[in-house]
């Protein structure tokens, strides 16, 4: 079990982990191992997850999602698999972490007597200005 928050743990059974070869660091051993870590993790059937969770989480992930709803993340940064896998597993948990939190919900307000006031009196100010630019006028 891979402990996310206090109240959301994921089952390791429902991450699935492949190794490729990667780009990058390695010396000769680049074209020899597989390095690379292609870590995929099924966002919609996943049972640790809630539900709003889960849908949060599902557009928190962007091009990393396919159509199937299953979130895919490449680490290839380090020479060994194990550290590629820690963080990849790291960055997943970063972003259920980033999913659980809630927004806030953005409550419309009016503005203020005095805000309007003054809006309109730099827009009286700003349109004298404006005025006195033009061509000089002969009466």
């Amino acid at each position: 079990m891979i402990q996310v928050t206090p109240s959301i743990a994921i089952d390791e059974s429902e991450i699935e982990e492949s190794f490729v070869r990667a780009s990058g660091p390695g010396g000769q051993n680049v074209n020899k191992v597989s390095t690379a870590v292609e870590l995929r993790f099924d966002a919609r059937r996943s049972a640790s997850l809630p539900n709003e969770v889960a849908i949060r989480l599902m557009k928190l992930a962007g091009s990393r999602l396919t159509q199937d709803g299953v979130i895919v993340i490449t680490a290839q940064e380090h020479r060994s698999q194990s550290r590629n896998r820690e963080e990849a597993v790291a960055r997943l948990v970063e972003l259920i972490r980033q999913a659980e939190v809630r927004p806030k919900v953005r409550r419309a307000t009016k503005p203020t007597k005095a805000s309007k006031e003054r809006r309109l009196a730099s827009k009286e100010k700003r349109s004298s200005v404006k005025s006195t630019r033009g061509k000089p006028r002969f009466d």
